[in-house]
């Protein structure tokens, strides 16, 4: 895949996905359980691999054109 996510937009995705997983061990709702992980797991995946299907689809890319 193309990549489309810049280093800004990186650093939330995994922030905000380690945080996601955190709450998947605090909740005792299963249901809360299922819908932090996969939040967690998308946004550390999609940060690591630096590409993200939903930008794709929007045509959005976050990374900076050189000599910006």
């Amino acid at each position: 895949m193309k990549k489309n996510v810049g280093s800004a937009d990186r650093v939330i995705r995994i922030i905000l996905g380690i945080v996601f997983l955190i709450l998947f061990f605090l909740v005792s709702s299963t249901v809360l359980k299922i819908i932090f992980a996969v939040l967690g797991i998308v946004g550390v995946v999609t940060a690591a691999t630096g590409s993200c299907p939903s930008y794709n689809l929007l045509r959005i890319n976050t990374i900076r054109a050189k000599g910006q």
